[in-house]
């Protein structure tokens, strides 16, 4: 049976490469679409995890007016951390973000920057009542709002999972409907020795079984062949994006992740062969009959 199976990719190696292709290219956009979709999900909980709405406070605020201020939040119940950064921290976090220009620094002193409550809330519907809240009291200068940055990469994530979702079946349908065809044609060309086989007694899982094997092999093959490519362009392009996305933990990809999704996609792959040889067998059943 490994020797049959041998003997079709080596006898048709280009309609073997073709299926390996095709199914390389399906399982290559599922998994950029779905290392999108996690990256996606971690720059939402990074932002989730950042204040989303920051009061600036008035140079005349004293500490005990903070304190107040702060309390008159708790009280409210819908502040899930508060946070107060004094003048000279906030000082700390500009040389922190502007290290690499010099010049830059030169010109800012902890008296220009203003001191702020950073508040996270429970839920994203609490941020209006809280800085509804805050705009009354006289020392708040001014409120800055991360709620639209929260709910756009929120809604854009939904979007990209039902996009995502649609564009997977549609390749998986691709993949499989490729090795049907290509183990198809397997089929019609060793009728003849099919029936000889069948008349010297071979049994029907004797028959299958290299068509079966043909299949995971395109799967798998297509697997490897996609999981290291999408690798390859992540590693390439790695120092630019830890670059663009300072601060969020994104990048370098840990390798362990890497091979859970190596292990996805041969899964995935094993699936589609065997989905797809099954058929071809099913359909060739048919025609025969």
């Amino acid at each position: 049976m490994f020797k049959t199976f041998k003997q079709h990719i080596i006898r048709s190696p280009y309609q073997s490469m073709a299926a390996i292709l095709v199914v390389s290219l399906s399982l290559f956009l599922i998994s950029v679409f779905f290392l999108l979709g996690v990256g996606s999900q971690i720059v939402l909980q990074y932002f989730e995890s950042r204040p989303q709405l920051i009061a600036y406070l008035k140079d005349e605020a004293k500490p005990q007016d903070v304190e107040v201020i702060i309390a008159k939040i708790k009280a409210t119940g819908k502040a899930k951390q508060i946070d107060y950064v004094s003048k000279e921290k906030a000082l700390e976090i500009y040389k922190q973000l502007f290290k690499d220009k010099p010049l830059l620094l030169e010109m800012v002193t902890a008296k220009v920057l203003p001191a702020s409550i950073e508040i996270s809330p429970y839920n994203l519907s609490s941020i209006q009542e809280l800085a509804t809240m805050l705009k009354k009291e006289p020392l708040v200068e001014d409120l800055d709002f991360e709620e639209d940055v929260v709910k756009n990469l929120a809604n854009f994530i939904v979007s990209l999972r039902k996009i995502g979702l649609v564009i997977a079946g549609v390749l998986l349908f691709i993949a499989v409907l490729t090795v049907v065809v290509v183990l198809g044609m397997r089929i019609s060309k060793r009728k003849e020795e099919t029936e000889i086989l069948k008349l010297l007694g071979a049994s029907s899982w004797y028959i299958r079984f290299p068509l079966y094997l043909e299949g995971v092999f395109y799967g798998l093959t297509a697997a490897i062949i996609s999981w290291g490519l999408t690798y390859l362009i992540i590693l390439y392009n790695t120092p630019f994006l830890t670059s663009f996305f300072a601060g969020i933990p994104l990048f370098p990809v840990p390798v362990i992740f890497m091979l859970e999704v190596l292990a996805g996609l041969l899964l995935l792959g094993a699936i589609v062969g065997i989905l797809g040889s099954f058929l071809a067998i099913l359909r060739s059943a048919k025609t025969a009959r």
